[in-house]
Formats: C-alpha cells, structure tokens, sequence
C-alpha cells in the first residue's frame, strides 16, 4: 500500500515539473550533432517524429514543456567554455537548462511539429534581430554636444511614436511592420497589436520591446527605411497605410506610395493584383512629432 503511494505521489510529482526539450531544427544542425557517440538519432525524420510523440504523451500527462532551438555551434562554444565533455547527455541537458532562460523558445500546446518549427526559426530571428539592434543602439554612446545617451532618446522616441501609432489607428486587430535598411544589414521587426473586447490593445512585450528598438536605431542613424500598417476590423475593408523614416522622425506616405509597394513584385519589379477590400490610404495624423536636438556621436 504505501509503495503504491510512493509511486502515485511520484506520477503527480512529475506532472508538476515543467521541462524543456532543445531541438535541431534542420537536417545540417542534426547532421552536426551526430559527431558525438552519445547522440545516437541517425535519421532527421525520425528524430523529429520521436520529439512529437515525445510531446505528445507529455502533454496527454499533463506536463508542460518548452521547445528550445538547440545550435550545435553554440553547444560546443559552451562545453569550451566551461571545460565540459560535449559527448556527455547530462552537459546537453544542462544546455538546454540555460537555453530555457535566455534562448528563443515555443510553449507546446498541442500544434503539430510542422507548425512548431517556423514559429521557433521566427523566434529565434526574431531574438537575433532585437540583439543586434541593441548593440547597435547602445555602440552609439552619448551625443558630443549635449551628453545624452543616443540610443536611449531615440528609444524613448521611438516608443512615443509607436504608442501615437496606435492610438491614432482605426479599431481593429493591427500590424505593423518595420524595416530598416541603412544599417550594415537590413531589419526588420514585425508587432501585432490585437483590440481586445473592452477595446484595450493587447501587445506581447517581446515583440513590442523589438519593434521599439529596431525603430529607435533608424531613427537614430538616421537610416533609410519605413514603417506600415495594416488594421483588420469586422464587416470593413483592410485599411494600409504608413510612413517611411526620414531624419529622427516619420513622413507620411501618400495612398499612392503605400499602393505601389505593396502592389510591385520586390523581385521583378512587374505590378501584382491590388487585393480585394483593402483601402490604401494616407496616415491619420501623429500629431506634433517636436524634433529633437540632432545628436552626435563622438
């Protein structure tokens, strides 16, 4: 009888651990993993079909887990760096351990692993980019005329305009898209700003906390590029419109401007098919943007 105890107190235990699970995405990551001996998977396919039914009686017990993206690259700098034996299971569980805390991960909730995926390669880009724009932005240091910290007025700049942005938008389910493109790579951030019910904007903070920075670095180099959005509301067209980044601030595009970019092929050239109820149109306005000192860096 108490075994018995033991034993069920051990299976509702086991329901109370949350665990992460590091995945290799693609065949070249896995193919990297396979020089270990204890890694004994030799088929992608398989590997990544024994993951999901893996997840699957996890999540049939009840059990939370977080899917990690595993970089074999990352492992080995990682086992250098401590003086760790790669070739040992109990380093990559502990890997995984820290990837669940500062690497891109996906909760499981039941999607099929062919959805899981792009959205962790997105996540992980997603991170990539938000990483780079930082570094980026705190490298510009403290302007040499007046002392202020570059990057952190053209952040706090930046999320004013995103907040006017928002509050200026029509109702509805909003998404914006960032690009800049003088930067020594182009970004691009992505914000999905959802209305909730009571008309309250659901934002998810990562997100919101890239777009801001990827923003804030355009402004503050002063970089070619544009911001637009698209409002999603029952029973009415799409509405598009935006703006591109010039100097520290943003110029409204007309309706013509946003009809052309989204109605030419980036590749060709050639014009697409404008889609069915969708209004391009100009920007309501921000109102008073009130420039900024121009900042320079030392």
């Amino acid at each position: 009888m108490a075994h018995t105890d033991h034993r069920t107190m051990r299976r509702v235990l086991r329901r109370e651990i949350a665990g992460t699970i590091g995945l290799l995405t693609d065949e070249h990551d896995f193919r990297a993993m396979r020089r270990y001996r204890t890694f004994t998977f030799d088929d992608h396919a398989l590997y990544l079909q024994q993951v999901e039914d893996l997840l699957k009686a996890r999540a049939m017990q009840g059990t939370h887990t977080t899917v990690a993206l595993f970089d074999p690259q990352e492992y080995a700098e990682y086992c250098t760096g401590r003086g760790l034996d790669p070739d040992i299971p109990a380093h990559r569980t502990r890997f995984t351990a820290e990837l669940a805390t500062t690497g891109p991960t996906i909760p499981y909730e039941g999607q099929p692993l062919a959805d899981l995926l792009p959205a962790l390669v997105d996540e992980a880009v997603r991170q990539a980019t938000w990483e780079y724009a930082a570094t980026l932005l705190a490298r510009l240091g403290a302007c040499a005329t007046c002392g202020e910290d570059i990057g952190r007025a053209a952040f706090t700049r930046a999320s004013d305009l995103v907040a006017r942005i928002l509050d200026t938008a029509p109702p509805g389910n909003r998404h914006l898209v960032c690009s800049v493109t003088g930067t020594p790579e182009t970004l691009v951030a992505v914000l999905h700003a959802d209305e909730e019910a009571e008309g309250a904007t659901r934002l998810d903070e990562a997100e919101a906390l890239e777009f801001t920075t990827v923003l804030a670095l355009g402004l503050a180099t002063q970089s070619p590029g544009g911001l637009v959005m698209r409002t999603t509301a029952h029973d009415t067209s799409d509405r598009i419109y935006g703006w591109r980044l010039r100097g520290d601030g943003l110029e409204p595009l007309t309706a013509g401007e946003v009809f052309d970019a989204y109605c030419t092929d980036v590749e060709s050239g050639d014009l697409i098919s404008p889609e069915s109820n969708v209004d391009y149109c100009f920007p309501p306005e921000l109102g008073p943007q009130g420039k900024t000192p121009g900042h320079h860096s030392h």
